[in-house]
């Protein structure tokens, strides 16, 4: 920054570069927009962004403010008003719909679902039974058989969606990049411990239903003392062989037979994927459990990350994507971005949970 305030890099910038563009500058923090205006003082530089996606201001992270530091420097030049996604979805009323509440949101007045076009579908939550309707609401079919939903819950209350995902058929969750389960997991398994087993199984049941986790150490029990009247299945079997000679090969074993059998559906692949790849690293001979998944996760970060046709996240993990349906579960506890965010992922029809027709956004500190 200070050879770039003192003006040492200019002659090889200007050598090199014609322009500068930056995307997404509502995403730049004080620090970025520093190095940005020092840049622009070189080259001739063009900034794109939403201030109505400035969603990413957490954990001191300042964002810089539109009206107060971008356009002092970098003046207006347009602004998109033609809602293409949705024309070329075919479902223009609800992207003239979603401008017009862009306006609203802006200055920080309510959103009434009431003046909404037919795509948008309002799910009246009653007292007792909201668990269940968002659970229906998530579920919402996508207007063909190829279609996509986002189903975007609560940002703060991960487990919430985990559970949701776990009980939606077909759903996958969409992982932070940081995969902290998979990093906690791998720190803490101890091999040699009284509760190995214990550690394994809940694991697994944290990314694939049909686990039994609580059923399953009780089974190994049973047959370990030999109690059991029925024979062991093959993840039972691979559990006792576990038991008895602890290895992350044999963790491994574990883990693939319980999301080979019946009824098991794994909700959560990316975690999945990457402790299956750090297993196999140390039983190729790699050091630890937690460097193999912690390298596992880095290269993770770095691949195309396939969402699946009905994804959960939150809208810090699902802002820049879209689906035909966006299915919006807890408006109530989003800033006047988030909830602008969670209402545009959905290029043909939104579903708005909430007790309420009108939606009052949450006024950030």
């Amino acid at each position: 920054m200070q050879l770039l305030q003192a003006g040492h890099l200019a002659q090889p910038l200007r050598a090199t570069y014609a322009r500068l563009l930056v995307d997404e500058y509502q995403d730049c923090n004080v620090v970025q927009h520093a190095i940005v205006s020092g840049l622009a003082q070189v080259l001739p530089t063009c900034v794109l962004g939403d201030p109505m996606q400035a969603i990413f201001s957490f954990r001191g992270n300042r964002l810089v403010h539109w009206a107060n530091e971008v356009q002092p420097l970098f003046p207006a030049a347009g602004e998109l008003r033609i809602p293409w996604r949705w024309r070329l979805a075919g479902a223009e009323n609800l992207g003239q719909w979603l401008l017009a509440i862009r306006q609203q949101l802006q200055v920080g007045q309510p959103v009434d679902l009431r003046t909404a076009p037919a795509e948008v579908r309002w799910v009246q939550l009653n007292a007792g039974t909201e668990v269940q309707q968002r659970l229906v609401a998530a579920r919402t079919e996508p207007p063909n058989a190829r279609g996509s939903v986002l189903i975007i819950g609560d940002s703060i209350n991960v487990q919430g969606r985990h559970q949701l995902t776990s009980q939606t058929p077909g759903a996958m969750a969409v992982e932070a990049v940081d995969l902290r389960d998979l990093v906690n997991f791998a720190r803490n398994f101890d091999l040699q411990g009284a509760n190995a087993l214990a550690q394994l199984v809940e694991f697994a049941s944290s990314v694939m239903t049909g686990v039994g986790a609580a059923n399953l150490r009780t089974r190994v029990e049973s047959l370990r003392a030999g109690r059991a009247r029925t024979s062991p299945t093959a993840a039972e079997a691979a559990a006792i062989d576990f038991v008895a000679a602890p290895t992350l090969g044999q963790a491994l074993r574990v883990i693939d037979t319980l999301a080979e059998q019946h009824g098991a559906r794994v909700y959560r692949p990316e975690v999945l994927y990457c402790c299956r790849s750090a297993m196999q690293a140390v039983v190729g001979g790699a050091a630890d459990f937690l460097s193999a998944a912690i390298q596992a996760r880095e290269r993770n970060r770095h691949l195309a990350r396939p969402i699946a046709r009905r994804s959960v996240g939150s809208t810090l993990l699902l802002k820049g994507l879209e689906a035909d349906v966006s299915v919006v579960l807890h408006p109530e506890l989003m800033t006047p971005q988030n909830l602008y965010v969670a209402l545009t992922r959905g290029a043909r029809h939104v579903v708005v949970c909430s007790p309420t027709p009108i939606l009052t956004p949450v006024v950030s500190g």
